[in-house]
């Protein structure tokens, strides 16, 4: 483990900041009203070398109870804890509070370190330590070393430093692949270099020059320089205490509870689904809708809580809950948070984030409730399942599920491989991307259309299919234009329909005619075919067929369609003999005379100018001559 970060936590006056200065020589209380009081108020963050060479950041945390915000704000990102606890007084109410709260936060690793020793005799030391080990029963430091120590004489310092560094080596390495995440614990301005944020990087890795947005928010910034333990680095990874310096922010537009990501990479919100614990020992129940204060990243926000699955939460139960916020946060699945109750303000709970960006949930839906075990479960490849089949009709991509899930683009690839084979989700690809639907939504699609394109040649039996645009209108018309046509490409693979030019059919339709309408038919193309190029417009027709003109205009249409009749622009009419005859007359006077004018061929198909221009036209966009001036030569 490269990158370590230890916190403290525990009472007021129990002796962490001078700990800390035992530790690493430095002392973390920066403010003038800190050294005033002889307590700390806000975060403090220093670092030391443990003596198997990794260099670990502090987080020195307030133990008064006004600043638990505060103390909350500092915990994100912990790996290991230093519980402390004054030998002259004990367990005390704020001791309780921040192991309640560590344990809730789901911190794993940490040390008892009974610190002022040299207070008392080893009678009282013993006792102190009971009683120590009766309040840890059923935490994460039930079985952890309790140290003691008196950081005024440096005694047992070296062993704190000893198991800390051994400590290091249990603790589970942070992934770096994944999207980087920096929840602001500071905000400040430096003269001559403009806005600096830190905080701990929970994953991934910033490097100078990324482009960066403060969420919640739209503001877009640059990463000018970064700073991990006061040094200079072009690069900082999951687990370090990094300071960023933001280009183009002012100090107001970013503060304690925003979150530095990646552009577009999160989505705020003001709904979580949850699942929530209440603390044992809770003085609380909580009944639907009590307005609570929720704790998540270094952000507070006031917030209701929807119980999904019960009529009330008592002390010790968990449950299924949607937080409804007053103001909007970005969360991950995963993320772990803490509730207090509104006023008077006591930690009563915590839980963990189940889906970051959820719809308004109705309580005892069964449908939502299996969906959030599955969530909890904690599957990944059920979870992404989950995610594509909600949001199937968007198409969602790489990137969409990259923010919906978390996950690494790279993780998510290979679970999509896996969902593909065991076809429970369809995948498009498109310009090195990669789009994703779930199978049940793919069959709902693919019917829709089927019964669509059923209708239509129900009720239009003469015409070869629908045109692709008017298809992709109607079904296809919520996501991008190439996509709908791999879409439509992909029924086709599977024999679902098949495409003609720009018209689209079922896979068995066929046109065909009765024999009034092949008579009709057999006219029509006597007709183009008798008169070559000499005008006749559809609307001649009828007076020249004897037939109704309703049933002359549907075998017209299927013959432009089947391209046994050519249309060109200002709705000129070629039979496509006489159209090819075009084509062959055209070159052969070119090759033999190097080109040809609209006159020329006017005269050579004995036809009018109107005629000649929008066949050399046609001929142009189809690249079978190119005009120079007013002649046409070969393309």
């Amino acid at each position: 483990m490269n990158n370590i970060i230890i916190g403290t936590a525990g009472h007021i006056d129990h002796g962490k900041t001078t700990l800390i200065k035992a530790l690493t020589g430095r002392d973390t209380d920066r403010l003038e009203e800190e050294k005033k009081r002889g307590i700390s108020i806000e975060l403090g963050f220093t670092y030391f070398d443990l003596p198997r060479g990794r260099r670990a950041g502090i987080i020195d945390v307030p133990g008064h109870e006004k600043f638990i915000k505060n103390m909350l704000a500092g915990v994100v990102g912990m790996d290991i804890v230093a519980l402390v606890v004054a030998a002259d007084e004990g367990v005390m109410p704020q001791t309780k509070e921040h192991l309640a709260i560590l344990n809730l936060l789901g911190i794993e690793n940490g040390i008892v370190v009974l610190t002022k020793i040299d207070l008392v005799d080893d009678e009282w030391m013993e006792l102190v330590k009971e009683d120590i080990k009766d309040n840890l029963r059923g935490t994460f430091l039930e079985n952890s070393p309790i140290l003691p120590v008196s950081s005024t004489e440096k005694t047992g310092i070296k062993e704190v430093i000893k198991v800390i560094d051994r400590l290091t080596e249990e603790v589970q390495e942070r992934d770096i692949t994944q999207t980087p995440r920096l929840p602001v614990d500071r905000s400040f301005t430096i003269t001559g270099f403009g806005t600096v944020v830190t905080g701990t990087l929970l994953s991934g890795e910033f490097k100078v020059g990324d482009e960066v947005q403060v969420f919640p928010g739209n503001k877009v910034s640059r990463i000018r320089s970064i700073q991990v333990h006061g040094e200079n680095t072009g690069v900082a990874y999951a687990g370090q205490r990094v300071a960023i310096n933001l280009a183009n922010l002012k100090k107001y537009e970013v503060s304690r509870g925003n979150v530095i990501a990646p552009v577009d990479s999160m989505k705020s919100t003001m709904m979580l689904d949850v699942k929530l614990k209440l603390l044992k020992d809770s003085k609380r129940i909580i009944e639907n809708r009590p307005r609570l204060r929720l704790h998540i990243g270094t952000t507070e926000v006031l917030c209701r809580v929807v119980l999904l699955d019960r009529e009330q939460l008592t002390p010790g139960e968990s449950c299924y809950a949607q937080l409804r916020l007053e103001d909007e946060v970005v969360a991950n699945r995963g993320d772990k948070f803490i509730i207090r109750f509104y006023s008077p303000v006591m930690t009563i709970g915590g839980g963990i984030v189940l889906e970051g960006n959820p719809p308004k949930r109705k309580r005892f839906d069964q449908k939502v409730l299996e969906e959030l075990k599955v969530k909890e479960k904690g599957d990944s490849k059920e979870i992404v399942e989950k995610i594509i089949k909600k949001n199937s009709e968007e198409f969602p991509n790489l990137k969409d599920l990259n923010v919906l899930t978390t996950m690494s683009e790279e993780k998510i690839r290979k679970i999509l491989d896996k969902l593909v084979n065991e076809k429970r989700i369809i995948t498009f690809k498109l310009s090195d991307n990669i789009y994703a639907i779930h199978k049940e939504y793919y069959s709902h699609l693919m019917q829709q259309i089927s019964e669509g394109l059923k209708e239509f040649h129900e009720n239009n039996p003469l015409k070869i299919g629908m045109l692709k645009e008017e298809l992709k209108s109607k079904y296809l018309n919520h996501i991008k234009p190439k996509l709908a046509d791999t879409f439509i490409n992909r029924l086709t693979e599977e024999n679902v329909i098949k495409q003609d030019n720009e018209y689209v059919s079922l896979k068995d339709f066929e046109v065909k005619f009765n024999e009034t309408q092949e008579k009709i038919k057999r006219e029509i193309e006597k007709e183009y075919l008798n008169i070559k190029f000499q005008p006749l417009k559809f609307e001649e027709l009828p007076n020249r067929l004897k037939y109704d003109s309703i049933d002359i205009k549907e075998v017209f249409e299927a013959l432009i369609q089947f391209g046994v009749l050519i249309r060109l622009k200002d709705n000129i009419i070629l039979h496509k003999k006489n159209y090819l005859e075009s084509i062959d007359i055209t070159k052969a006077h070119i090759k033999e005379y190097g080109c040809i004018t609209v006159g020329e061929l006017r005269d050579i198909l004995n036809t009018n100018r109107k005629y000649a221009i929008a066949i050399l036209e046609d001929f142009d966009s189809k690249k079978i001559t190119k005009r120079i001036d007013n002649k046409r030569v070969l393309y």
